[in-house]
């Protein structure tokens, strides 16, 4: 039970980031940015390249700047060349299947075996002791809440929160939307690809198909910590992001300690888990309206 807990809670950390980015994208500039597989595994890729040539602190930063350059693209094509913003990240998300094949040197796959990543780094230390991959997860992850949290209550971050909530209104204010799209969109990405980044020195190993549907599971994270949290602050929404990233990897790591379902229907499970998630708000919405209905009909028997 404690090997579960730890992997929950390592994983839970590590991809929390991915939620982060959406409540970026999705919660405060209100666009569905669909580049988001595609930065999870150009984030992998480009950790994993540069680790490999012996630069494991340098592999992060390099990921980041690589996931700002993928949200400039989207961006670029969404507000300069007038692509919706759907669009805009599917058109950029095909083409960095390719970007990400170069990184990592036309291999669908690349490996970290033997070599120097930050987890072994700081398990050569002692720092954490058998708790150190949950220490540096969780730091970076904690790291990065502080930051977007205090960023986003900057004259930039208040107009970020403007333009989604209304853009004419912030045009009328004298602030260029297109500018505060292609902040948000290069932040939230450059998360993303940290997300990647910091999963691929985890498991050692960068796979060119592991992006695929992150952007589903990212936002079913979203969701469930917003059911137990609620959204009524930017704070409470980057808790929630967190919070339910945890959620989800306990329940999937349950799910394959205890198989309760077998292996080759653990696709279907995902499907349900992440469904039910995104259907949370409105069961509840239904739930609430049939017991007041039912108490509306008691009183009215009486």
């Amino acid at each position: 039970m404690l090997y579960v807990v730890q992997t929950a809670l390592e994983l839970g950390f590590m991809y929390a980031l991915v939620a982060l980015a959406l409540f970026l994208s999705y919660r405060i500039l209100d666009i569905a940015d669909l580049t988001t597989d595609g930065t999870f595994v150009l984030g992998a890729a480009v950790s994993v390249t540069v680790t490999t040539a012996g630069h494991p602190v340098l592999a992060i930063f390099a990921a980041l700047a690589a996931g700002a350059c993928a949200g400039f693209v989207t961006a670029f094509l969404q507000t300069r060349l007038g692509v919706p913003s759907i669009l805009a990240g599917i058109v950029t998300n095909t083409g960095l299947y390719t970007v990400n094949l170069m990184a990592m040197g036309w291999s669908s796959n690349a490996s970290l075996l033997r070599q120097d990543t930050l987890f072994s780094l700081l398990k050569d230390t002692g720092i954490g002791g058998d708790w150190y991959e949950i220490l540096l997860a969780g730091g970076i992850t904690l790291l990065i809440c502080v930051l977007l949290v205090a960023f986003l209550k900057t004259r930039i971050g208040l107009s970020i929160r403007a333009t989604g909530d209304n853009k004419e209104m912030v045009r009328a204010s004298s602030v260029n939307p297109a500018l505060m799209i292609t902040i948000g969109l290069c932040m939230a990405n450059a998360m993303t690809a940290l997300s990647g980044a910091v999963v691929a020195q985890y498991q050692k190993s960068a796979d060119i198909n592991s992006g695929t549907g992150i952007v589903v599971i990212g936002l079913a994270c979203l969701i469930i910590g917003e059911t137990l949290t609620g959204r009524k602050s930017v704070a409470r929404g980057v808790v929630a992001a967190v919070i339910g990233s945890i959620i989800y990897r306990f329940i999937y790591a349950i799910i394959l300690t205890t198989k309760i379902v077998p292996i080759d229907c653990l696709k279907l499970v995902v499907a349900v888990i992440v469904g039910l998630a995104i259907a949370m708000p409105t069961l509840k919405e239904g739930a609430a309206f049939q017991r007041r209905k039912m108490a509306a009909s008691r009183k009215g028997g009486r």
